[in-house]
Formats: C-alpha cells, structure tokens, sequence
C-alpha cells in the first residue's frame, strides 16, 4: 500500500495563473475547474474563479490550488514573509513547498523558472548538507525550497 501527499495552494484570485505557470515550469497536465463548471451562475461575481485546479507532471510533480470564494486581492492566502538574517532563515509564513531531486542541473531548470518575478531568499548554491539548495517566493508568495538530494 502507498500513499500520496499533493500540495494544496489556496489563493485570493490568482489560482489560475499560478497553476498555469507551475505548468509552464513543470511540464505535466493541468487542470482547471471554474465555479461556474460546477452550476454557479456565470453571472455571479467569482463565477470564473478556479474551484479545483491541478498540476500534474510525469516527473512526480503535483500540486492543487483554487480561489477563495470572495477573495480578489491576488496571491496565496495567509502570506507572510520570508528573509534570511543573522545567517538564518526567518518566516512567518504557514508552509513553503520544498522540491528535491538528484540532478542539480535539473533542479537549475526549475529554479531559473520559478524565479522570474520572484524574491531570492537564498540562491541556489552549493550548502553543507547538499550540492545545491536554495529558496525563493514566487510571484503568486509561495515559498520553495529547492535542495539536490544527498547520496
């Protein structure tokens, strides 16, 4: 028997750009569902805003995100901040989705992806614990943790 854990975003209007460019990034399928698909009324404000969203990609990549019925100020819902001081890391926020593989250069990729419009907290580089670890927050305010897994 296994089990499956699949990251689920909540967000405040951008649902679906995010799942989008997570898509764009990863590769695999995405999914969207309106509230509309579901018997809202088009006409009814938040009628187009996603109710169920997924990423999925061969590679193992998954994550689940939708709208806040009601919410429109952009970004994931209970956002924080997070920011290296003293040599540590610093946050406030709830959680940040940590991706890993072996390959540094294909973690490069992700990473190179994942940080157009976003914050650097860390730059991927070389750590004591892995040949590469690094963590950024993306334009939408999730946070990842990127690290090469240690043999």
């Amino acid at each position: 028997m296994s089990i499956q854990t699949t990251t689920h975003l909540n967000f405040r209007g951008d649902a679906r750009a995010a799942l989008e460019f997570y898509g764009s990034v990863f590769g695999g399928h995405v999914v969207i569902n309106t509230y509309a698909d579901f018997g809202m009324p088009a006409e009814v404000p938040g009628a187009d805003k996603v109710v169920f969203g997924l990423v999925a990609a061969d590679n193992g990549f998954r994550v689940m995100g939708y709208d806040i019925p009601g919410q429109t100020e952009g970004g994931i819902a209970g956002s924080g901040a997070t920011r290296r001081e003293n040599h540590t890391t610093v946050t406030d926020q709830a959680l940040f989705v940590s991706i890993s593989s072996d390959s540094l250069e294909e973690l490069r990729g992700y990473w190179d992806a994942l940080a157009a419009g976003a914050t650097i907290v860390e730059p991927l580089a070389a750590s004591a614990w892995s040949a590469g670890f690094g963590m950024l927050t993306d334009r939408f305010g999730v946070t990842w943790s990127v690290t090469v897994t240690a043999n």
